[in-house]
């Protein structure tokens, strides 16, 4: 690393703006990543530039979350929030202002932490144009999202066609889990160099209120059976699973339970939509007088609302992590959540929590029947999936891991040991060659001895 570059990093997240509020449309887990991620880099001293695509004039062009790390937002496209399906060719344009940013900043990056396929598209023109290193994060594989929808989007070969080659040309992949790698290795390519560094969680915020506490500032009743799903309103999540699961448990039917789906929604796009029908469901099943539509939660509020709950759901389709697991799990509520991707390697079942089959309706009602009815056997799966997440989850550590990986990367390759690489090479060549040279010596010889001798007549 020269004087320049040291300690430099971008972290490009096209279309998950770390800066922006958890919970609103196309705000989840990728934003929380890339944030923390670069926030905990800047603690152990990095500097950090963490790029995205802006969407309104109001925005901030640069939000400066500490001193070595901030967030910029480019141009690319119109000046309005994009479905992620529909960035692509708007991507060309975020290039060109990224390194108009460098240009004009005097800032060049040698290496590049990309996240999504949408990203590492630019990562990949960016090695091109550059020459830069690029490190990246899938945060979901497009070959197994494709397995779990009906509506195929046009734009599906050619992220498939992006995934694959990013795999096999990036100087490292970051997968979250085994589960994770596996998928990679069996669904995209067997080419690549893949490193495992799982995702992290604040076990500072997560964990601060206990479940009494929690429940005092929320208005709910002490001896309620709370079940809380946090995320996105989208069908890929499996809230429909976990409506009908309460529906069919045996609590559902007990006055004293409440059902809290916590997530943003705007009306009229895709989680509007999404939340419209989900609330019908809701409706038709009889469930509203227990049911409770949060909203979305804040970064400020959540720690509460796990902290509220004997046990949080994620009923998802596929997950290649599970970032609200390891929340959950960090604040002592016990998980119940689907038997996929990485929520296999998060959450241990029967430790931890329990897993069930993906869009089981009557495996979901079961599981969390079980931790409602035991609460002693709750609180046991609350402190081991707690010990799980300070051991294996703290940003703290994945930003170390991730450091030593960037290091690793950066480090030039020490003189003494491509010199000895050049004698070696330069040594089995004459050695080759002398060899090849005793050889043809030797079969010249021997086709002249088998010669017949000439007699002048």
């Amino acid at each position: 690393m020269n004087s320049t570059t040291e300690k430099r990093i971008a972290l490009i997240s096209v279309h998950g703006d770390p800066a922006i509020e958890i919970g609103k449309e196309e705000a989840g887990g990728q934003n929380v990543y890339v944030r923390h991620v670069g926030e905990a880099l800047a603690q152990i001293g990095w500097k950090v530039d963490m790029f995205t695509r802006k969407v309104s004039l109001e925005q901030d062009s640069i939000v400066q979350h500490s001193e070595n790390c901030r967030t910029i937002r480019l141009k690319a496209g119109p000046l309005e929030f994009v479905p992620r399906d529909d960035i692509f060719g708007y991507l060309p344009e975020f290039i060109d202002n990224f390194l108009e940013f460098q240009g004009k900043n005097s800032i060049s990056y040698q290496l590049v932490h990309t996240n999504y396929w949408l990203s590492s598209w630019v990562g990949m023109e960016l090695k091109k144009i550059q020459g830069v290193k690029q490190v990246h994060t899938y945060h979901s594989l497009g070959a197994v999202k494709y397995n779990t929808i009906e509506n195929i989007p046009q734009i599906a070969s050619q992220r498939l066609a992006v995934e694959k080659q990013v795999l096999e040309t990036a100087e490292r992949i970051v997968a979250t889990s085994p589960q994770e790698k596996e998928h990679m290795r069996s669904l995209v390519s067997t080419k690549g160099n893949i490193d495992i560094i799982p995702c992290g969680t604040d076990i500072q915020r997560f964990g601060s209120i206990g479940r009494d506490a929690a429940r005092l500032e929320l208005g709910i009743d002490p001896e309620t059976k709370v079940v809380l799903y946090v995320g996105r309103f989208d069908q890929r999540k499996g809230i429909e699973t976990l409506i009908r699961a309460v529906s069919e448990s045996k609590v559902g039917d007990c006055n004293k339970v409440q059902l809290i789906i916590g997530g943003g929604s705007t009306p009229g796009n895709s989680d509007g939509i999404e939340r419209d029908r989900i609330e019908q469901i809701v409706n038709e099943l009889g469930m509203s007088d227990f049911t409770t539509f949060a909203g979305r939660l804040s970064q400020d509020v959540l720690p509460t609302y796990y902290g509220a709950a004997d046990v949080c759901v994620v009923p998802s389709h596929y997950e290649p992590f599970g970032l609200v697991a390891i929340e959950a799990m960090a604040s002592g509520t016990p998980v119940v959540a689907s038997d996929v991707g990485g929520l296999q390697f998060t959450v241990v079942n029967e430790e931890t929590g329990l897993l069930a089959p993906a869009q089981d309706v009557a495996a979901f009602a079961n599981a969390i029947d079980r931790i409602l009815l035991n609460p002693e056997w709750r609180d046991k799966l609350g402190k081991a999936g707690r010990k799980r997440v300070e051991t294996k989850f703290s940003w703290d550590g994945v930003a170390n891991q991730l450091s030593e990986l960037y290091t690793q990367l950066l480090q030039p390759q020490p003189l003494a040991s491509t010199a000895k690489e050049l004698v070696h090479s330069a040594a089995e060549l004459v050695q080759s060659t002398a060899k090849e040279l005793v050889h043809s010596t030797a079969e010249l010889m021997h086709s002249k001895a088998k010669q017949p001798v000439l007699v002048a007549k």
